[in-house]
């Protein structure tokens, strides 16, 4: 059945007025003259750098009145845990979480105790820098991974506090570290005013001596040797004239 003719056609909106309130009308009929998506995704990407240089101009500034001098960590704070960030990029390390600490700034440990915290680190134990590197990726979110190394830290020291077996008769085992060779600056390289001294005096007789050279013609003139092989270089070459065959 048709419409009567004193009642209108509802206009559905279009798809960039949807769920407008005001203003909603069809939208124009599509003539060809849009950019690519190539185009689209360049000019997202401009839109992009020139809100992070908004945010540089006139939000970045203001961040002064919430800076907080630096205060070293107290000694029960012996934890230090490291992020990693990619502004805003999604990388599968985004989520990776490390935690480093020093058996000897905790407190609460006998030597006894330490030692064995120690062999329970294995081979995350450094005995260079004689502190503990653990890390975690394995949870989606760096607070899960966080969570866990603190309840792996916490288990580690339960462990080490039980006084049923202080391993005690198990011997360190730092094979795994491989210290890297420190090459000691010798002495007698460093620049003291003596040496310097010593250098000039070098450079004044090897100056002098370069005058003497030059004045008795045995001073080789690198400029000249080169205009001379650039001159012979440019000289026409022989022609070579192929034979013809035999019949």
């Amino acid at each position: 059945m048709g419409t009567p003719d004193n009642e209108k056609e509802i206009e559905q909106p279009g798809f960039w007025n949807y769920e407008e309130e005001e203003g909603a009308e069809e939208d124009e009929e599509f003539q060809g003259d849009d950019i690519t998506s190539m185009g689209h995704g360049e000019l997202d990407q401009h839109r992009e750098i020139r809100e992070y240089q908004r945010m540089a101009a006139w939000e970045l500034p203001l961040l002064n009145s919430l800076a907080k001098p630096f205060e070293p960590p107290a000694a029960t704070q012996p934890l230090r845990f490291r992020y990693t960030t990619y502004m805003g990029e999604q990388h599968p390390a985004a989520k990776k979480v490390v935690v480093e600490f020093a058996p000897k700034d905790l407190p609460d440990l006998t030597d006894v105790q330490r030692d064995k915290l120690i062999k329970l680190c294995g081979v995350r134990y450094n005995p260079g820098t004689e502190s503990v590197k653990m890390s975690c990726e394995a949870f989606e979110t760096q607070a899960q991974n966080k969570r866990y190394l603190g309840d792996l830290v916490d288990t580690l020291l339960d462990e080490a506090r039980d006084p049923k077996d202080t391993f005690e008769d198990v011997p360190f085992d730092f094979r795994h570290h491989q210290p890297k060779p420190f090459h000691a600056f010798p002495d007698e390289w460093r620049l003291t005013p003596e040496r310097r001294a010593k250098l000039e005096a070098k450079r004044k007789l090897a100056i002098e001596a370069d005058a003497q050279r030059e004045a008795a013609g045995q001073l080789v003139d690198g400029t000249a040797v080169i205009t001379e092989g650039l001159k012979m270089r440019g000289a026409a070459e022989p022609m070579l004239v192929g034979a013809g065959r035999r019949s």
